[in-house]
């Protein structure tokens, strides 16, 4: 198991869970980020933050501060 912040570009990864506060998890749900939804890191800004995902079919830019609460199992 793995942080989402810990792929490297093109590396997926499937949802396991969803840890910490309940308003960040209900946001994450909002936006397609939910478990056994595969995840995609398309890229990294320079800093680090935020990252580009690629969930369900469209693109995602979230910070690494969220990222570091998404647990994956790497595929």
């Amino acid at each position: 198991m793995m942080v989402l912040s810990e792929l490297v570009a093109g590396e997926s990864g499937i949802i396991k869970e969803l840890k910490n506060e309940q308003r960040l998890v209900i946001r994450l749900n909002a936006i397609g980020l939910t478990e056994n939804a595969k995840v995609t890191l398309i890229r990294t800004a320079p800093f680090g933050d935020p990252i580009e995902i690629k969930v369900r079919d469209f693109y995602l830019a979230i910070r690494k501060e969220q990222a570091d609460k998404i647990i994956l199992e790497k595929v």
